[in-house]
């Protein structure tokens, strides 16, 4: 007994028993019966691919977000490409977006051969900085594409401002941020477009699938053809043979299985949300007094979702590296995470632009700095407070 009292004070990654004996990931799905049943109800009908399953889903989610029109695909990344596509992105235009955000953001501006022109963003959310946005807009501007850095809504009154006086089109990346709210209004009616993701670490999983939220009519029935294959009709809709492909499309179409869990998972979505919220709150309560930390920021008028709980070392009090906790917490069984490398220092962008670092420095000096704490609605009390535990044990062994 004596000997495990001790090792208990012992790291880990230093021969001492971990806080948890099993692994808790930094995020991940919640499927329970009902899910399942929905899945299975539809493996025995008579459509898997798109069927009703998917307009239902379609509709629930618009009415829920508060938008007019959503648009359902394949994957996060597909919707961004839709949204890119609609947005009218072509040679020669430029798109403004964050370098601190997953390289799907940046990604669907080249899939359209336009050019990405990062910004840098706002030391305290991590979101774009509309100050550093007003000054990069050139006259090859075509859109913004604003994120929501771990669930946190940008600015979007300064942005859409901004945007409309440059006739640009505003693309909301909201994969974090299903069921944020700013200034009293839901993230899926703030941008002409806006997306979402349904990975199975964020709030609604479908497994893999995306959606995309406007009130443009002209809009919804543009990626709606875009999904597939440029074609002007979906399959169900027709009663003969003939069909008409009117643009260069891809097939991005999200499943009827997929839909059937999505319609299962959207009735959780409340719950999910204040789960999240009861997470962060917890955190914030055990850790805000650590000055070996930096919690992530509120701003007044903002609700976030919380698809990350994203925290900030003072390496100024800590004698180690970012490197060196992120392994130690590794050990104490917590699988905490780094969101993200910035989209600029890919070897891609480094090579293809010449980007050589140091060009957004908040960004980049956050990043230096980043680490995720787990964070989906599926912990327990008990995991919280593990996490609380293994971040305690840590900064203090290396505080000493």
């Amino acid at each position: 007994m004596a000997t495990t009292a001790i090792n208990r004070g012992v790291l880990a990654i230093d021969g001492g028993v971990p806080v948890r004996r099993t692994l808790l990931p930094y995020g991940r799905q919640s499927i329970d019966e009902d899910d399942i049943q929905a899945v299975v109800e539809t493996l025995r009908s008579d459509w898997l691919t798109t069927g009703p399953n998917v307009a239902e889903f379609e509709e629930a989610f618009a009415e829920w977000v508060g938008a007019r029109y959503a648009v359902s695909f394949s994957s996060g990344t597909a919707a961004l490409h839709g949204a890119a596509f609609v947005a009218g992105l072509r040679v020669g235009d430029e798109a403004l977006t964050s370098p601190l955000t997953f390289v799907a953001t940046a990604n669907c501006v080249l899939y359209q051969r336009a050019t990405p022109v990062f910004v840098d963003v706002c030391a305290d959310t991590l979101n774009l900085d509309p100050e550093q946005l007003e000054c990069r807009i050139s006259n090859k501007a075509r859109a913004i594409l604003a994120v929501d850095y771990a669930g946190h809504p940008a600015d979007f009154e300064a942005i859409v401002r901004i945007a409309e006086s440059r006739g640009l089109v505003v693309i909301e990346d909201a994969c974090h941020a299903l069921g944020a709210e700013y200034r009293g209004r839901r993230v899926g009616s703030l941008a002409h477009l806006t997306v979402f993701s349904f990975h199975p670490v964020k709030h609604l999983s479908t497994g893999e699938g995306g959606m995309v939220t406007t009130d443009d009519a002209g809009w919804a029935q543009m990626l709606r053809q875009f999904r597939n294959h440029g074609i002007s009709s979906e399959a169900r809709e027709r009663r003969g043979w003939q069909y008409e492909m009117v643009m260069l499309g891809f097939n991005y179409r999200l499943t009827d299985i997929a839909c059937a869990l999505g319609i299962s998972q959207l009735t959780k979505i409340e719950a999910n949300l204040a789960r999240r919220r009861e997470i962060a709150a917890q955190y914030a309560a055990a850790l805000q007094g650590m000055p070996e930390l930096l919690l992530p920021c509120v701003r007044a008028d903002v609700d976030p979702a919380w698809h990350l709980y994203p925290i900030r070392l003072n390496l100024g009090r800590l004698p180690a590296t970012r490197e060196q906790i992120f392994r130690a917490l590794r050990a104490e069984n917590i699988g905490v995470n780094v969101h993200y490398i910035p989209v600029h220092l890919q070897p891609y962008y480094r090579g293809r632009f010449g980007y050589r670092g140091g060009e957004y420095p908040v960004a980049e000096n956050a990043y230096e700095h980043l680490i995720s704490l787990p964070m989906f609605h599926g912990m327990t009390d008990e995991d919280v407070g593990d996490v609380i535990s293994a971040v305690e044990k840590v900064c203090s062994a290396y505080s000493q």
